[in-house]
């Protein structure tokens, strides 16, 4: 990977901003740091994002990470609830729900931004139980919130069902009005699902920036107008870059158009969209494109235009939460097809 980030800077590659995610990769953290050490050195880099488990909360992990001038942490906590951590596997590996609480409590002011993710409408997930989880994020008073919609692949899915019943999306409307009702008096919408006490706040990457590099093996990239993905293929990702080429599996260039409905997308998940901006970039021509998908949106009261932005409504950020939410299923049946290509279980 270290070797991948060079050769992007040999490319003349220019990156602000690191968002490390993708499983837990604080399991080595040493090496983590050592790679972030680099990647400094070859960019400007003016915020890092990580994630971790609550198991790595450790006063020597978060000292570490303090050094690698991490920004935000992103801790994966998906419920509170010690019978819904059960079901997922989560309890006995995590601790439970007061105690995972108790770590963040503990983590709360050693980074810019520490971000708490939540995961909602679980199968057998009841309001009550969101609604308790919710009052122990009030009363920690997390600086961010990110409260996912479930997102399974469709073998995820089928493992999922065994273990805690059924998914429905018939209740996640409810569910997410719950989320907002309880949140937005303390919190500003950083995006459709993500939850800030602060005004300008290290976000997640696909709202802060236009387009990244996805690096490491089945990484999902988006540059110069194409989606690129790397071999899920350990040994082909070393081969490759043991030659000095970039590990791609697969790559998509999008159209003009398909470019502008993915900034579309993407910008208006941070719940507002800059119209001159976006004319700007394509050369005026961009509401003249998706004037059909601006047009439907504006038909059923997604957003509201106040020159020269877009603005989300309440009954819009719930239609952007069930878009990406697909958004993210699509990309996770995509690496369940590459990984079964590779020959991963």
């Amino acid at each position: 990977m270290r070797r991948e980030i060079s050769i992007y800077r040999e490319k003349g590659y220019k990156f602000r901003g690191i968002y490390v995610g993708g499983g837990t990769p604080t399991v080595l953290i040493e090496e983590l740091a050592a790679t972030l050490d680099l990647a400094r050195k070859n960019f400007d880099i003016k915020e890092i994002s990580v994630e971790t488990n609550p198991d790595h909360l450790t006063e020597k992990n978060i000292e570490i990470l303090r050094r690698s001038r991490v920004n935000r942490l992103s801790v994966g906590v998906q419920t509170f609830n010690n019978q819904l951590l059960k079901k997922m596997g989560r309890l006995e590996k995590y601790g439970s729900g007061e105690i995972i609480a108790e770590k963040l409590k503990s983590t709360q002011g050693a980074f810019d931004t520490l971000n708490v993710d939540m995961i909602f409408n679980l199968p057998s997930q009841t309001q009550q139980e969101l609604d308790a989880d919710l009052d122990i994020l009030l009363d920690l008073e997390a600086d961010q919130v990110t409260f996912y919609p479930l997102m399974v692949s469709r073998i995820t899915r089928e493992l999922l069902e065994k273990t805690m019943g059924e998914v429905d999306f018939s209740n996640e409307y409810k569910l997410y009005r719950l989320i907002n009702r309880r949140l937005e008096k303390d919190y500003k919408f950083s995006s459709s699902w993500c939850f800030s006490r602060r005004e300008s706040p290290i976000d997640e990457y696909v709202v802060d920036y236009d387009e990244y590099a996805g690096l490491g093996s089945g990484a999902i990239g988006y540059l110069n107008g194409a989606c690129y993905a790397n071999t899920f293929d350990i040994e082909k990702y070393i081969g490759l870059l043991e030659q000095d080429n970039l590990p791609l599996m697969a790559e998509r260039r999008f159209a003009l158009v398909d470019q502008m409905r993915y900034d579309f997308l993407m910008k208006l998940f941070g719940t507002k969209l800059d119209m001159m901006q976006l004319e700007d970039k394509y050369d005026g021509k961009f509401s003249k494109t998706l004037w059909k998908e601006i047009g439907f949106f504006q038909i059923v009261r997604a957003f509201r235009y106040f020159s020269p932005f877009l603005y989300l409504t309440p009954w819009g950020r719930y239609l952007w939460v069930i878009m990406m939410r697909e958004f993210f299923i699509a990309v996770n049946n995509f690496r369940d097809y590459c990984r079964k290509q590779a020959g991963i279980v």
